[in-house]
């Protein structure tokens, strides 16, 4: 686990996080050409109830899920969900 520091709404906040989850983190920010700040204050602002953690995973998630090409998501029963 990592720990790093950012300013959200002009509040400081601390974000624990494995390694494979900050670098899932920093190639979504790649691929949008924002700074990880900027990533991690739009998925704070669209978290709701999650917590912040949580959120920034299930974003990371979501980015490399939308990467699988549709075809082989179709071959996974159910699309991969549960």
């Amino acid at each position: 686990m990592k720990k790093h520091s950012v300013t959200i709404a002009g509040h400081r906040t601390s974000i624990s996080l494995e390694d494979e989850f900050w670098q899932g983190l920093k190639a979504l920010a790649d691929s949008r050409n924002k700074s990880l700040a900027d990533i991690i204050r739009q998925i704070d602002k669209d978290r709701g109830r999650n917590n912040l953690s949580s959120a920034i995973r299930i974003s990371v998630l979501d980015y490399y899920k939308s990467r699988i090409p549709a075809q082989l998501d179709a071959s996974i029963p159910d699309g991969g969900r549960q």
